[in-house]
């Protein structure tokens, strides 16, 4: 069941219980004066407040996702408002922001009871009107299909465009030119570009994610790359290299070269904030913070309750594997690109060779 609490506000007073069908209150709640759907539909968001895990709300790939979140979604959809997410440490913060009436919806992490107050009628029918259990085991499918097969729409090239003749892909010259200001080998580019696209420049992920080098529109927006401009080869990968450069920065703690470089890549694909997290539990358990072998444990570990419920960890939940397998892989395919030469004079991306026929038949 979802467990969730309908609001409250600024001037307390008491109400009497309230029993509806789907659980019992456990106990009366305090409210002040009305801001029920109208004023809500005004405002344009729901506030939801709730903690960090896969049942409840994450962050993945700019995208939020956790069961409970997407129910809550449907409901703001029908009402015609956004989500404001407030995470939560814990279920007494959680407590606190329900009584001083900073929310208008709390999400808990296990399954519990539905708590509505009088003060917010017109919520309470639009609620009971929209509700069936069903909607829950939706969310769940709609999450997993998200998480599976879909999440990127593309073509499936081949690793290599010419084996024999030295050529990754049809953006050799791109990698090549733009990779210099941030000091990295053009192949590292390349392999990571296939890990993202597949080489597809009109490849689209379910978070929005657009282009060879799958840059979130947010991003773009950030680096100075029009949102019209996304799928543009030469304007896509340029604004990545610009964007490497952003993470080798915020890593510049991190002395080794090739090492700074495992962490960027990850910061890539799972957020930097997560994978400080991870580096600050690798430091308080004694392991080398600054060694990839070490942090990615706990990459992994993000996914475990008793690590992201850690004080130490600001940023919550995290899919670790996925992260993991991302970086394992992009190095992976680096090492068969090492012997990769310079493209020669008469190649250029604007006049591309005959990519290979098979499809879908590599590891991506």
């Amino acid at each position: 069941m979802l467990a969730v609490l309908l609001l409250v506000s600024c001037m307390p007073k008491k109400q009497d219980p309230i029993v509806t069908p789907w659980g019992e209150v456990l106990d009366s709640v305090e409210v002040s004066e009305d801001f029920d759907l109208h004023e809500i539909q005004h405002s344009g968001e729901l506030i939801l407040a709730t903690v960090s895990g896969p049942q409840t709300y994450y962050d993945y790939h700019g995208r939020s996702l956790g069961t409970q979140y997407l129910l809550v979604q449907r409901l703001a959809d029908k009402i015609g408002v956004g989500i404001r997410v407030e995470v939560c440490r814990d279920s007494l913060e959680l407590a606190d922001k329900l009584s001083e009436g900073q929310v208008d919806i709390v999400a808990w992490p296990t399954p519990g009871h539905l708590e509505v107050t009088k003060d917010k009628p017109l919520l309470l029918d639009e609620f009971t009107a929209w509700y069936k259990p069903e909607l829950i085991e939706e969310a769940r499918k709609e999450e997993t299909a998200l998480l599976t097969t879909q999440r990127v729409k593309r073509h499936v090239f081949s690793p290599m465009l010419d084996k024999k003749g030295g050529v990754i892909s049809h953006y050799d010259r791109l990698f090549m030119t733009y990779s210099q200001p941030i000091r990295w080998d053009w192949r590292l580019m390349a392999a990571q570009c296939y890990q993202e696209s597949t080489f597809d420049p009109k490849a689209v992920s379910f978070a929005g994610a657009k282009g060879l080098m799958q840059i979130m529109p947010g991003t773009a927006d950030q680096l100075g790359l029009p949102r019209s401009q996304m799928y543009d080869p030469e304007q896509n990968i340029a604004a990545a290299a610009k964007y490497l450069g952003q993470l080798e920065g915020k890593f510049s703690d991190i002395r080794d070269r090739n090492e700074r470089t495992n962490f960027v890549l990850a910061s890539y694909n799972g957020g930097v904030h997560h994978i400080r997290d991870a580096m600050a539990l690798a430091k308080r358990d004694g392991r080398n913070p600054h060694r990839w072998r070490d942090v990615e444990e706990y990459v992994l570990k993000l996914a475990q309750p008793k690590y992201y419920n850690d004080p130490l960890v600001k940023y919550g939940y995290m899919r670790g594997t996925e992260t993991v397998d991302y970086v394992s892989k992009i190095r992976q395919r680096h090492q068969g690109y090492m012997g990769v030469k310079t493209p020669h004079l008469g190649f250029h991306p604007s006049k591309p060779r005959k990519a290979e026929k098979r499809k879908n038949k590599y590891d991506i």
